[in-house]
């Protein structure tokens, strides 16, 4: 190694830094993907006590056990989700055979001035049904499969919603336990790290909450001055995909519009579609700057790379974590930082 010059020397030893990172984080990830049954509930369960710790903690304050707190923070949480989840599947069952109508009548004008490719979009439509049904026919006969997926997110579901309870339940223990599994003279610098990366992902998760639920009820009202059916159900289905960034706005926005089409027509539709993009330009140039700069700063190619870094690991639920899991790396580089800074 003498032989070689001092920004050599360094270089070799960045590039071996690095190698050993991604090693570890490829172990990491490896086994996160063949333990996911026990992993996923946890990372869930997380991103839980962090959205809900802080109506936990004003309960705490009002002099609510900590035991009766939790419990209440659990029971308002599935009501929440359980009541959006039922209005978002009832807006688009009720609203399926229409949206399937108005794609064929969009299909005809299209054929009118554009020949074949509009003839291929009717066909696409007028055999929605068939193609589902074959498909309903191919997934019956992976029944088992499909039972046993279902009863396994069913348990995964219920076992995070209990991880939440005993974590928002015994919050003031944790730092205790980090502590004493400590190695050496590590157990401050541990704590903090800790704390920011958890204080990262609380502030992700409320900045996200907020933004989400601004979202929500200025498409609601713009879609009730339109008269678009299942409004309240498409602002709770905007609320939800709000969650995965860019993504879950575009398939969200995409249903209203097409909730719009199938009741309203070509016009109202485009009024929809204008709703949806003003509402994404709010977001885009207002929410986000003075919302999430408050809480975690990730410049959006940041983002963009998690998530498809996310769904190319683990599908939806890597997209839906990838960005919370990158705002703790995030906090745990800053306190490090600052940390070497003092030193």
């Amino acid at each position: 190694m003498q032989l070689l010059p001092d920004p050599a020397r360094r270089l070799a030893a960045w590039c071996a830094l690095l190698l050993l990172v991604a090693g570890v984080g490829w172990v990491a990830v490896r086994l996160c993907a063949e333990l996911r049954t026990a992993v996923t509930p946890v990372l869930l369960a997380l991103l839980g006590t962090a959205l809900l710790g802080p109506f936990h903690r004003r309960l705490v304050k009002a002099r609510v056990n900590r035991s009766v707190a939790a419990a209440v923070t659990c029971v308002a949480v599935v009501a929440v989700v359980g009541g959006a989840v039922y209005i978002v599947v009832a807006a688009l069952v009720d609203t399926g055979d229409e949206i399937v109508s108005s794609l064929k009548d969009a299909a005809d004008a299209v054929a009118e001035h554009f020949g074949a490719a509009g003839t291929s979009l009717h066909d696409v439509a007028s055999n929605a049904r068939e193609l589902l049904g074959k498909f309903g026919g191919t997934a019956a006969s992976g029944v088992l499969s499909g039972v046993s997926v279902v009863g396994e997110t069913i348990a995964m579901a219920v076992l995070a919603l209990l991880l939440v309870f005993f974590f928002l339940r015994d919050a003031d223990k944790a730092a205790g336990t980090l502590r004493a599994f400590a190695p050496g003279g590590s157990a401050d610098t541990l704590e903090a790290i800790a704390r920011r990366a958890f204080h990262a992902v609380e502030g992700f998760m409320r900045g996200t909450t907020l933004i989400a639920l601004i979202d929500a009820v200025c498409i609601t009202i713009g879609l009730l001055v339109l008269r678009v059916p299942g409004a309240v159900g498409l602002g709770a289905l905007v609320f939800v995909g709000a969650y995965i960034p860019y993504l879950g706005a575009f398939i969200s926005g995409a249903v209203a519009v097409l909730v719009a089409l199938a009741d309203r027509g070509f016009v109202i539709a485009l009024w929809a579609l204008g709703v949806v993009l003003a509402v994404q330009v709010l977001e885009g140039h207002v929410l986000q700057p003075a919302i999430q700069s408050r809480t975690v700063q990730m410049h959006p190619a940041v983002v963009m790379l998690a998530i498809t870094a996310g769904a190319s690991v683990a599908g939806i639920l890597g997209m839906l974590l990838a960005v919370p899991v990158t705002a703790a790396a995030f906090g745990v580089v800053q306190e490090l930082r600052e940390r070497a800074g003092t030193a």
